[in-house]
């Protein structure tokens, strides 16, 4: 069949999963805040879970999706709260098992899909590959997250360039989700993953540059560091606007994280 999701990034969606539930056994309080601000880490797992489903449903009932999805910020932020209170009383391995046949279900869902399919989510539709992209994105995210809580130390792979990827791409959203006008090219990027591989997008005679690191990258794109706290570099004025506002999850403008936030 013509899988819409490459065999690759399906294998990197479930590598990312299984990551960040090995964080998380019978013994974690899941009480325990992260710093995200107001999320503690069975919110994380919480939301994760519910937008698993969600996007579950999308690819296989997509005209119940569209019918049932909210159409404004605020209603957004309520099916997000929902899918937390939801959750608020569970014990760890109940949670555990949710999540863990949320994202089975997820996963079957991905492999039916079809190359030209389109899918409907929060904004336009897209391609099954951008939502599987989408949805390792967030796991990595609040992965970070639960790291973070537990003071754990997270090895970074070369799975992080799909939230590179998403990074890049969103470059115009960062900018007219906020009201923005959009700069008419983005700057060029260029970084090393942990393999020492490089990784490039943009223009390569742009006048605006970032270079560095590309977990620093995913950091900052997700905005779970602030770009001071890393060691990127910018050059132009384009590269550091974006870079103060970059935000590569759909949904209203994020907080993002103030300098040195974490120690």
């Amino acid at each position: 069949m013509d899988c819409g999701v490459p065999r690759e990034l399906i294998d990197d969606l479930a590598a990312e999963f299984d990551s960040l539930q090995a964080l998380i056994t019978s013994e974690t309080d899941l009480r325990r805040p992260t710093p995200a601000a107001g999320w503690d880490i069975r919110a994380g797992v919480s939301h994760l879970i519910g937008c698993d489903l969600l996007a579950k449903d999308a690819i296989a009932v997509p005209d119940e999706f569209q019918r049932a999805r909210p159409t404004t910020a605020d209603g957004l932020t309520e099916l997000i709260d929902s899918h937390i209170a939801a959750r608020q009383d569970l014990p760890v391995e109940q949670l555990r098992q949710e999540w863990t046949d949320a994202f089975a279900a997820l996963s079957r869902a991905f492999q039916s899909t079809r190359r030209h399919q389109k899918v409907p989510w929060f904004g336009p539709p897209m391609t099954p590959a951008t939502l599987a992209t989408a949805r390792l994105m967030e796991y990595w995210a609040h992965g970070q997250d639960v790291a973070d809580a537990l003071k754990a130390i997270r090895r970074p792979t070369d799975r992080i360039r799909h939230v590179c990827h998403l990074g890049f791409a969103t470059f115009a959203f960062s900018f007219a989700n906020r009201g923005l006008p959009v700069p008419p090219s983005p700057p060029r990027v260029e970084l090393r993953l942990p393999s020492g591989r490089p990784w490039v997008r943009g223009p390569e005679d742009s006048d605006a540059r970032i270079t560095g690191n590309a977990l620093d990258f995913a950091l900052v794109v997700t905005q779970r560091r602030h770009r001071l706290d890393t060691s990127l570099t910018c050059r132009g004025e384009v590269a550091e606007q974006w870079l103060a506002i970059a935000q590569c999850f759909a949904g209203p403008t994020g907080p993002g994280r103030p300098p040195s936030e974490v120690s």
